[in-house]
């Protein structure tokens, strides 16, 4: 793969990712100045995840917003593929989509596909995948979502709701839509080609225009979604992508829950996340403290600096601080991962006691078969 190549897929991220081509490539749309501007007038703010280009591309994102101008409420919909433990990339667009539920008073609806990643994950058995999503359900209602408007749908436990709604949408996908969108070939097996079909039910499950903040990597899904919500009779979703959350060890990919090295779990304990800061966090700084004094560091690669651009420094003064300190020479790598290491514990403090609380809120955020 040259430097130019990368590779975007529900199921496969590599390369050094050139968004604007992504946009290009998947035919989304880049989030505008003027669209920021809406959304804070509407909002009264605009969040760092914004402002950032955290989220960067969307569709239809400007219908969601002129319906809800005119009085007509939309509501909100992500998920997880409960592969694994959860860990800080899962958390960007779930703390998002938190924030869109704050500010427009919304429903949420948080999909758990526990069959997905049975069908496309080998050594994974149901009872374990259904296990990852009871545990990734904590994570999501530690962040604090309202119980009274969020609901989580495990797609074995739900599928009676699920499947009539899916049934409509599978008998409009044909078989080379999905060869052509997935690369699926004649030893997939059939449950991940039916499965975009489970994936698009929770866009209809409410008479209302929907949202859905999610990483760019599961657009295909909802590409597919959208030709085919016409044909039933639904609005197309609209969508708010954001960018790949890095792995520790580098540029190029993402972080994935089943490289323990490269990814930091929220059950991580402080020990743990500063020794995998310190032994794994892809540096920008020079080889030695001498030449670092001197040249400067590379925020822009570094992988420390990125984790508080895009998820733990919201302070925009001190975010500035740290690039140009670590740009000038001034901060060493040592320095910088030490910030983070600190944030994210604080973080994680909060959060793992949130957790625990979340073991007996479950009940109340399980959706419930009519």
């Amino acid at each position: 793969m040259s430097a130019d190549d990368f590779i975007v897929t529900p199921w496969h991220v590599e390369g050094d990712i050139d968004y604007d081509k992504l946009i290009k490539q998947f035919g989304t749309e880049k989030i505008s100045s003027e669209l920021l501007e809406r959304i804070k007038k509407i909002t009264g703010e605009d969040h760092f995840m914004l402002r950032r280009g955290i989220f960067f591309s969307h569709r239809e994102l400007t219908r969601i917003l002129d319906e809800y101008e005119k009085g007509n409420k939309f509501f909100l919909y992500t998920g997880r593929g409960p592969s694994g433990h959860t860990h800080i990339g899962h958390l960007v667009p779930w703390m998002f989509a938190k924030w869109l539920q704050d500010k427009f008073d919304v429903n949420m609806y948080f999909q758990l596909t526990d069959d997905e990643k049975f069908y496309s994950k080998p050594n994974l058995t149901l009872e374990e995948t259904k296990k990852f999503a009871y545990e990734n359900a904590l994570d999501f209602i530690a962040l604090g979502f309202n119980p009274e408007k969020t609901k989580i749908i495990i797609n074995t436990k739900n599928i009676k709701t699920l499947y009539p709604i899916a049934a409509e949408v599978a008998k409009k996908i044909n078989f080379s839509n999905t060869k052509a969108t997935f690369g699926f070939t004649n030893e997939t097996n059939i449950g991940m080609i039916f499965y975009t079909s489970l994936q698009s039910a929770p866009c209809f499950i409410e008479d209302k225009p929907v949202l859905i903040p999610l990483g760019v990597d599961q657009d295909p899904h909802f590409r597919l979604t959208r030709d085919i919500a016409p044909k039933i009779g639904k609005q197309k979703p609209a969508l708010i992508h954001n960018i790949m959350i890095p792995s520790l060890e580098g540029p190029g990919g993402k972080m994935s829950a089943s490289d323990e090295k490269g990814t930091i779990y929220t059950t991580d304990s402080p020990s743990e996340v500063k020794n995998k800061i310190n032994k794994h966090a892809f540096s920008g700084g020079q080889p030695d403290i001498e030449q670092h004094r001197k040249l400067g560091g590379n925020p822009d690669i570094d992988v420390s600096y990125q984790y508080l651009r895009i998820f733990f420094e919201p302070d925009d003064a001190k975010l500035k601080i740290i690039h140009e300190d670590y740009k000038s020479g001034k901060l060493l790598s040592g320095e910088l991962k030490a910030i983070l290491i600190e944030k994210i514990n604080s973080f994680l403090a909060i959060h793992q006691e949130n957790r625990k609380k979340a073991k007996n809120q479950i009940e109340q955020f399980l959706f419930e078969d009519k």
